[in-house]
C-alpha cells in the first residue's frame, strides 16, 4: 500500500492545481498587468530601476518610453556589476545563482537566477505533470523511476554566488518524496564527458523500472540507442512501463518516427519551454495545439512581430494585443532582474484566450540569403509532412544557403543523417521543397523567379552530427544544433561528416 501512495495522492493535488492554473489561464492580460505592476514596484529602487526612473511608470506605454528592447550585449554593463558582487544592480540584493550558458554572440553568458525567480522554475516544471495527471488520470508513473538527462549538478562560485548550468542547478531542487525514484545517481550525473556519461546511466538504468524519461530528445535518442545496442531489445521492452517522455529545447516532431521505432510503440509526450531566463510556457492538454503561456510565473512578457523586428520603430504590445498566427520575438521583464530583454526565441499563438503558443525558431537562425527569411517552423513542418507514416527516419538535420555553387543556380542545402533513407532521394527533396514553397510565399517566388534552384539533401553518415557537436565541445547537456544558419560556418564542419 505504501507504494502507491505518491500516485493516489497525485490526482487530488492536480486537480487543486490544474482549477487555479486555468483560472489564471483564463484571465491572462489582467494576471500579466498585476506582474507588470509587482515586478516594476520592486526594481524601482535598483540601479536599473533607477537609471530608467521605474519610480514614474504608471503605464506599459510609461514603460515602453523609457526602456528600449535590448540583448545581452547590450545589458552587459548591468550584468558585469551583478557578477562582480555588487548588489541592487537588476533586481533587489544579490542573484542566490547564476545560470551559465554559451551564447553565439556573446560568448558566455551568466544569467542571474533570484530567490524570487528561483522557485517558478522549480513550481512549473511540477505543473506541467500534474496538469498532465489531471488530463490524463494518468499517475502510476510517479511509482516508478524517473530520469532526467541533464548537465552536471557540480556548482562553481563566480564572486561568492553558486555558478553553472540550469539543468544542474535544478538538479539540487528535487522535492524529497522524489529523491528516491530520480535517476540518475549523483555521481553518474556529475560526469561532465557526455559519452561516459550515457554509457554510465545506461548501466544504472537498463534493470530498473523507468517509467519517466526527460531530456532535449536528441540526447534521449542517444541514451535509447545505447539500451538498444546493449540489449537487443526495444526500448518498450526494457522498460514496460515507460508511457511518458518529457522535452523541452527542440521541436519533436522530426524525431517522433525515429523515437517510436526505438521504444516500439507510442508513448505519451509533454512539451516544456524553460530557458536560463525564465520557464515560459508548458503543454498543459495532450488533445490541444500548443503550451499554455505561464501568465502568473514572474514574467511580463512582450512581444515583436518578427518581420518587423529589425525595423527602426518596431511594433511592441503585451499579451493584450496579441493576434493568432503572428510570428512573434518573445521579449521578457523578469523577477531575476531582466528588462526589455530579447532572448532570441520566435514564437507564434495558436490561441490567444487562453494564450498557447508554440516556438518558431530563433530570431538569428533564419535562411534569408536572397529575401525568403525562411525559418525554423517552416523547414520542421516541410520535413515533418514528408516523413510522418514513411519508412523515413531521421536522426537530425539542419539547413545552409549555398550561394555561390558553381556553374548553377544558387539553393538551400539539407544536411540530413537519415536512420532510414527515402527509397528515392532526388523525390523525397523534391516533396519537400514543394512543402516549403507553400509554406513561404517569398521563397515560391525565388523558385519560380529562377533566383533560386529547388534544396539539394547532403546525407550525412549515421553518427555525424554528434561527432560534429563533439568537435565543437558541445555534445549532450542543453546543447543542440541550429536547425537554419544564414552562413556556411555549420555547413562546412559538417561536410567533413558526409555519407
Amino acid at each position: 500500500m505504501m507504494i502507491k501512495i505518491n500516485s493516489i495522492l497525485a490526482k487530488p493535488f492536480a486537480k487543486r492545481i490544474a482549477s487555479k492554473f486555468y483560472k489564471q489561464s483564463n484571465n491572462a492580460v489582467a494576471e500579466q498587468q498585476k506582474i507588470f505592476k509587482k515586478i516594476i514596484n520592486q526594481a524601482k529602487n535598483t540601479q536599473f530601476g533607477k537609471d530608467h526612473h521605474f519610480s514614474e511608470i504608471k503605464t506599459y506605454q510609461d514603460f515602453k518610453n523609457r526602456v528600449p528592447v535590448k540583448d545581452y550585449e547590450a545589458l552587459k554593463p548591468y550584468f558585469n556589476r551583478v557578477k562582480e558582487g555588487e548588489s541592487d544592480v537588476l533586481w533587489p540584493g544579490k542573484p542566490i545563482y547564476f545560470a551559465k550558458t554559451s551564447g553565439t554572440t556573446s560568448g558566455v553568458k551568466y544569467i542571474p537566477l533570484t530567490k524570487d525567480s528561483m522557485p517558478s522554475h522549480i513550481s512549473a516544471a511540477r505543473n506541467a505533470l500534474l496538469l498532465y495527471i489531471n488530463q490524463t488520470k494518468k499517475s502510476d508513473f510517479v511509482n516508478g523511476k524517473m530520469i532526467f538527462l541533464q548537465g552536471s549538478p557540480e556548482l562553481n562560485e563566480t564572486n561568492g554566488i553558486k555558478t553553472g548550468r540550469l539543468s544542474g542547478i535544478a538538479a539540487h531542487y528535487v522535492p524529497q518524496y522524489l529523491t528516491k525514484n530520480r535517476m540518475p545517481s549523483w555521481e553518474t550525473n556529475c560526469i561532465e564527458d557526455w559519452e561516459t556519461k550515457v554509457a554510465a546511466i545506461v548501466e544504472e538504468t537498463v534493470n530498473e523500472d523507468m517509467t519517466l524519461i526527460s531530456g532535449i530528445p536528441s540526447w534521449v535518442q542517444m541514451y535509447f540507442e545505447k539500451l538498444t545496442e546493449k540489449t537487443g531489445k526495444k526500448v518498450g521492452e526494457i522498460f514496460p512501463n515507460f508511457n511518458l517522455f518529457v522535452y523541452g529545447g527542440v521541436n519533436f516532431e522530426p524525431y517522433r518516427n525515429k523515437f517510436e521505432d526505438l521504444i516500439g510503440r507510442k508513448v505519451d509526450t509533454v512539451e516544456l519551454y524553460p530557458a536560463s531566463e525564465g520557464f515560459f510556457a508548458f503543454q498543459d492538454s495532450q488533445s490541444e495545439k500548443g503550451m499554455m503561456l505561464l501568465v502568473d510565473n514572474g514574467m511580463f512578457y512582450e512581444f515583436i512581430p518578427s518581420d518587423e523586428f529589425f525595423d527602426e520603430n518596431p511594433t511592441r504590445i503585451s499579451l493584450k494585443d496579441v493576434k493568432v498566427g503572428v510570428n512573434y520575438v518573445l521579449i521578457l521583464n523578469t523577477n531575476a532582474g531582466l528588462w526589455g530583454y530579447n532572448i532570441g526565441d520566435t514564437v507564434e499563438f495558436v490561441s490567444v484566450n487562453p494564450p498557447r503558443i508554440i516556438v518558431t525558431g530563433r530570431i538569428k537562425h533564419f535562411i534569408s540569403a536572397f529575401g525568403e527569411h525562411v525559418i525554423g517552423k517552416e523547414v520542421e513542418q516541410a520535413l515533418n509532412e514528408n516523413t510522418k507514416n514513411s519508412e523515413v527516419k531521421i536522426n537530425e538535420f539542419t539547413v545552409a544557403p549555398q550561394i555561390t555553387p558553381v556553374n548553377e543556380l544558387p539553393y538551400h542545402e539539407w544536411f540530413i543523417e537519415f536512420e532510414n533513407k527515402p527509397k528515392n532521394m532526388s523525390d523525397f527533396a523534391k516533396t519537400i521543397d514543394q512543402s516549403l514553397q507553400k509554406q513561404n510565399p517569398y521563397y515560391f517566388d525565388l523558385i519560380k523567379g529562377n533566383i533560386l534552384q529547388p534544396l539539394k539533401i547532403t546525407p550525412i553518415k549515421k553518427g555525424g552530427f554528434n561527432s560534429y557537436m563533439k568537435s565543437v565541445g558541445k555534445l549532450g547537456g542543453q546543447n543542440k544544433v541550429a536547425r537554419l544558419s544564414n552562413d556556411r560556418k555549420i555547413a562546412e564542419e559538417l561536410l567533413k561528416f558526409k555519407a
